[in-house]
Parts: C-alpha cells; structure tokens; sequence
C-alpha cells in the first residue's frame, strides 16, 4: 500500500533535519521586494516540515507558526527552533490549517507544494491571509545534468528509487503555478543553490528521500554499493557538489 504524503518522511527525520539544503540568501531579498511585507509581519509555513524555511523567516525577523500534519518532523521542528520568541507550530494541512481568518501577512510553502490538494489550499490560504496578503511557493529543484555526478546520481536513482519516477514528475512547472495563481499574477525568479557533501553527507542526503529503499528492502544494499562507487568516481577534494536550482513563484491567493 503507498504510504499516505504526510507519513512519507515519518522513518527519515533524521537524515531530513541533517542533510536537507537550505535556501539562497537572495530568496528572503526577493520574498521582502515582491511581496512588501513588512518587518515582523506574521508568516505561516504550510508544511513546514523541520523547520528549515521556517528558521530562514525567523532569522529575518518574522514570527513563523508552522503548520505541520506529520508529528514526527513536527516534533523535530520545535526541538530546534521551540526557544525562538517568534516561533509557534501546530497540526494542521494546507486545506485545514487550523489558523484564524485574516491572521497571516504571508503564507509560504517550501518544499511541500506538490504534495497538497490544490484547489483546496489555495481557498485556505486566501482564508487565512490578510487582505493583501501573499502567498510564495519555492523548492529546491535538483539538477539532473551538467556534471558527471549529478548524471551518475540520477541514474541511480532511476535504477534503485521506490516510485521515484512518481514523485519526481509531481513538481509544478511554470505554466501550472501560472494557472495556479491566475495568469498574470504571479511573479517568479531562480536562484542557483549548492550543496557540498562528503561521503557520508551524500549518504545521508540519499535516505533523507522517501523514495530511497531502506534496510530490509532488496535494493537497499546495491544502491549503496553503487553510491559508493559513484562518490569515489566524481568527488573531486572529497566532496561532490548537489545543484539546485532554488524556484520560487509568488501571488495573491485569490482570483
């Protein structure tokens, strides 16, 4: 039976927390230019996962309830940034967040968008925002060419990922965040984005994916039999460079 998107990462907060990417610093300028929300404005993160996007808003200055519907990355959200003044989390999804009407400046999701039912979402975001308010969709989207690495990482992939044809095919292009927003709303930009792993990094980074087959499993062994060779092969100064392209679309709610 195929685990239900809000248990998927339930088995990998671990690797999640420690071997996820953050985001460019050009992605915060770019949310503060285009959405006008002003220093200390209310945000809520609709799936907000561990909190990684979660603490890039905070260290800008906003107040960040994280709306979240799997307990264990919850769980591991608010044992990172539970000190933070500004920082509140709650069980909820992007079609019942469980916030009040018009009590959010601005509602991201990072990561997450191409889990949630999308018609829904945006009538709950449009619910909970302000009027005026924004709404900013962005993910780190992970390149599959232009290095030896990344083509040989992408391969393996293909060969040993559970259903990673599946969700790798689930993010929105432009055209559909287009539509999504209403044509002509929404503003959009891409940020190159890196990540440096050693072996162990890139292991992790690996079983942080749902779609990576763990222990028990019959690919599990030769998958990392074949990461292994693949680090020994591409990584130049111990270390292989993850690129992504960081995307971000950014619109009203409404219309």
């Amino acid at each position: 039976m195929t685990r239900p998107a809000t248990e998927r990462f339930t088995d990998r907060v671990a690797d999640y927390v420690k071997y996820r990417p953050g985001y460019p610093a050009q992605l915060m300028a770019f949310l503060h230019e285009t959405c006008g929300v002003a220093p200390g404005a209310r945000v809520a993160d609709i799936g907000a996962g561990t909190g990684i996007s979660a603490k890039m808003l905070l260290d800008a200055g906003h107040p960040v309830v994280a709306v979240e519907p799997n307990a264990a990355m919850r769980t591991a959200a608010e044992a990172w940034l539970g000190d933070h003044s500004g920082f509140t989390s709650v069980a909820g999804t992007a079609e019942a967040t469980t916030l009040a009407d018009s009590s959010i400046a601005l509602v991201i999701a990072a990561q997450a968008f191409h889990w949630f039912e999308p018609v829904a979402a945006k009538r709950e975001f449009a619910r909970i925002l302000m009027p005026g308010g924004c709404v900013a969709l962005f993910w780190n989207s992970r390149r599959l060419s232009g290095t030896l690495f990344l083509e040989h990482y992408e391969a393996l992939l293909q060969r040993y990922g559970v259903d990673y044809v599946e969700v790798a095919e689930r993010y929105a292009d432009d055209a559909h965040m287009d539509q999504w927003f209403g044509h002509g709303r929404m503003r959009h930009a891409m940020f190159d984005n890196v990540q440096r792993l050693d072996f162990d990094g890139l292991l992790g980074r690996l079983m942080s994916s749902s779609y990576a087959p763990k222990a028990g499993h019959p690919n599990h062994e030769p998958m990392l039999a074949a990461l292994r060779e693949l680090f020994d092969d591409d990584a130049r100064d111990g270390v292989v460079e993850f690129v992504y392209d960081t995307r971000v679309y950014v619109g009203p709610a409404e219309g």
